[in-house]
């Protein structure tokens, strides 16, 4: 049976969606944020020939670089001003987090409730500074390196003067694609960073779009695979959403209370999701293999042809090239691992036994206090085991068949499950703020009807 918010949430028409002023003007900021991102991803850094580039992006296409391209919008190719996108932002946040559980006075932080959080998040933006600036400086010199190596000018004054402007230009970008990220999560709706790397993959998909339907129409890409894609695509969103609203029911019972209706005794229903971690593995794994792997490739075309250096940079970049076993193997375990140091972070154990027990609850046949503490843990690990394979099936599924049949298609597992995850989390939170609306108008009815009474 349905509860009164689904209830409510069935009821939500077009009609009180406009009457939602506050809802409209979040809507609004979130666009307006979103377009603003889309703007600077065509704003090239200082001193680089647009057209240059994009020839040069040409010569070294495929691989690691278009999987980033593809998170950063096309800012990458453009080498824009917000070319790193939020990637430097996401490792900051994931050496953070793990430092949060790890280092002692960093965890006394974490404990500390608002004002440790903030001191947590000044030390991220101060790492993201630090991460960006090492990889900018090493873009421009893979730059200078690789246009030498091509033939291709695409920086127009090689020198230290363009790689401190270089630098500058992506820590400024990298840093408020992180302000506007903040600002949709207070202000907006949805998660901010989580959007921006969402409007990034969709704003790519037009043209993976087009060069399918290019390559059928040159014949140079068979149409039963095609339509092979399109029918995966639909299977592929259809069991995410399935996966994405799975929950493992934990039934929680109160001691006997008196009522009206003699001694009746409470009964709630605790869910854990399949999918406690939602998208955060994906991005974070990816995010910790794009940034050496980047590197790797500045470095390497910024090493003398024919060196040991230069040898050996080649071998590594083939090695943990996009869509090779090793790369794909790395993506795997860093899913696993994220997924269950995400849930840990997420679902403290501990503290929802202690509130349990504070609270006269306890689940039927545990013991309250420590032995609950146990049965959430193995409850978590055990449903953690199905979210972690879910994942690791749909991000790796498709870059498998895809590198097997020899299609370059953008849109991968990866890209498929932040789109559907984050869309499926706004939409969600639409309708929260849609019920909250719905429910201060019956509040406000019923104070004027109690008004008019007395």
């Amino acid at each position: 049976m349905a509860s009164a918010a689904e209830q409510m949430a069935s009821n939500i028409s077009l009609g009180s969606f406009g009457k939602a002023t506050e809802l409209k003007k979040r809507l609004w900021f979130t666009i307006g944020a979103l377009v603003l991102f889309r703007l600077l991803s065509f704003v090239p850094i200082p001193g680089i020939d647009p057209r240059a580039m994009k020839a040069l992006y040409q010569t070294q296409s495929g691989g690691v670089l278009d999987f980033f391209n593809t998170f950063s919008g096309g800012a990458l190719e453009r080498m824009s001003v917000v070319a790193l996108g939020v990637m430097p932002y996401i490792t900051a946040s994931i050496v953070v987090q793990l430092g949060a559980t790890l280092y002692p006075s960093w965890q006394a932080l974490k404990k500390e409730g608002e004002t440790g959080r903030k001191k947590l998040n000044q030390y991220t933006r101060y790492l993201t500074v630090l991460l960006t600036m090492i990889q900018g400086y090493l873009i421009a010199t893979g730059l200078e390196g690789l246009g030498a190596k091509q033939g291709i000018d695409a920086v127009v004054d090689p020198g230290m003067l363009f790689r401190v402007a270089a630098t500058i230009s992506l820590i400024g970008g990298t840093l408020f694609l992180m302000w506007i990220g903040e600002q949709i999560t207070s202000r907006g709706i949805g998660n901010g960073v989580s959007l921006i790397i969402m409007a990034g993959i969709v704003a790519r998909l037009p043209q993976a779009i087009g060069q399918l339907l290019e390559g059928v129409r040159t014949g140079s890409m068979d149409g039963f695979l095609v339509f092979g894609i399109v029918v995966l695509s639909a299977v592929l969103i259809l069991f995410i959403c399935f996966m994405e609203r799975a929950q493992r029911r934990v039934l929680i019972q109160y001691p006997k209370r008196q009522t009206v209706r003699g001694m009746q005794q409470e009964r709630s229903h605790l869910p854990l999701k399949i999918n406690t971690a939602g998208v955060i593995p994906p991005i974070f794994a990816s995010s910790l293999l794009l940034m050496p792997l980047t590197i790797v490739q500045m470095l390497g075309a910024r090493a003398q042809s024919g060196s040991a250096s230069s040898e050996w940079l080649i071998t590594v970049s083939t090695f943990l090239q996009h869509g090779s076993p090793a790369y794909l193997s790395l993506y795997a375990a860093g899913i696993i691992f994220f997924c269950f140091f995400y849930t840990a972070v997420q679902f403290n154990s501990e503290e929802t036994a202690e509130n349990l027990k504070r609270h006269g609850g306890f689940i039927p046949g545990i013991r309250p206090g420590k032995a609950t503490e146990l049965y959430f843990d193995w409850l978590l690990n055990r449903i953690t085991v199905i979210g972690a394979a879910y994942l690791v099936l749909i991000c790796l599924v498709p870059e498998i068949l895809s590198s097997q049949a020899g299609v370059n298609f953008r849109l991968g597992g990866t890209s498929l499950l932040i789109v559907v995850n984050v869309t499926m989390d706004t939409v969600s939170q639409i309708q929260s703020h849609l019920i909250a609306h719905q429910y201060g108008d019956l509040i406000k009815k019923a104070k004027l009807k109690g008004a008019k009474r007395r």
